[in-house]
């Protein structure tokens, strides 16, 4: 495990060696790049790429500083500074649900960084997800003392162990603060951030998640919509070796063009 010393905390992250652009893994709320991306990333479908597993920080084997924010800016604050870290020519970012604004807001700071966008289920606007609006009509102390036990419990008895175990593990105040951060949203939005960003834009849907107008009306932007079969918001932990498939074959078509 790799680590870059932040000016607000450590973050840590798995660098899979490999050939080619690497590939950014940023995970989204309540969860960790190194519990999420990990099968993804080992699928044969992307044998011998190299790839980022990043835990944000409050989450996972990253630092968890009370005084951070824990926004959608901040963390695309620190996303940037990894990148200058990194001091590679360019990387494709993969972002799921609250990690894809996190991943354009970054992409925004270091556009010549970043060589493709990939936006799995993205939080491109205000208001939030059910999960995050839920966190965010809690006061902060009552979503450390009781909600954040709470909610682990329920995605648990859900199907969602991978989730559970990785909600249970972050940093309560980081987890709540990111959740107001997303039903406050982004200024500019992170939709309009997008849509004025110039490289490769796709983003993917699970096919149980449909319909998702708000996602599937990018295609008439100039972005790249997929749907991602077996598949809903949980892409990752439902259908691994198709997403891994997905995202080769996207990358594909670099190097066809």
């Amino acid at each position: 495990m790799q680590v870059f010393h932040s000016q607000h905390g450590a973050l840590r992250y798995h660098d899979l060696p490999g050939r080619g652009v690497p590939l950014l893994f940023i995970h989204g709320l309540g969860c960790a790049g190194s519990s999420d991306f990990p099968r993804v990333a080992a699928d044969p479908a992307l044998a011998g790429q190299r790839c980022l597993l990043l835990d944000l920080l409050g989450a996972g084997f990253s630092d968890r500083p009370d005084d951070f924010a824990y926004t959608i800016a901040a963390h695309a604050a620190t996303v940037a500074d990894l990148l200058d870290h990194l001091d590679l020519p360019q990387l494709h970012m993969v972002g799921h649900s609250m990690g894809g604004a996190v991943a354009i807001a970054a992409s925004s700071l270091r556009p010549d960084k970043v060589a493709r966008l990939l936006l799995l289920e993205p939080n491109l606007d205000a208001g939030g997800g059910v999960f995050s609006r839920a966190l965010a009509a809690m006061s902060e102390d009552a979503f450390i003392q009781r909600g954040q036990r709470r909610l682990a419990r329920l995605a648990s008895c859900e199907g969602s162990p991978l989730w559970a175990g990785s909600l249970a593990a972050s940093h309560a105040p980081a987890v709540h603060r990111a959740a107001v951060s997303l039903v406050q949203g982004g200024e500019p939005s992170w939709r309009s951030q997008l849509l004025a960003l110039g490289m490769p834009r796709d983003v993917v849907v699970g096919a149980r998640s449909l319909p998702q107008p708000a996602l599937t009306r990018l295609a008439q932007d100039g972005v790249s919509v997929h749907v991602l079969a077996d598949a809903g918001h949980a892409m990752s932990e439902d259908n691994p070796a198709g997403l891994a498939a997905l995202l080769a074959a996207i990358l594909e078509q670099d190097h066809v063009a």
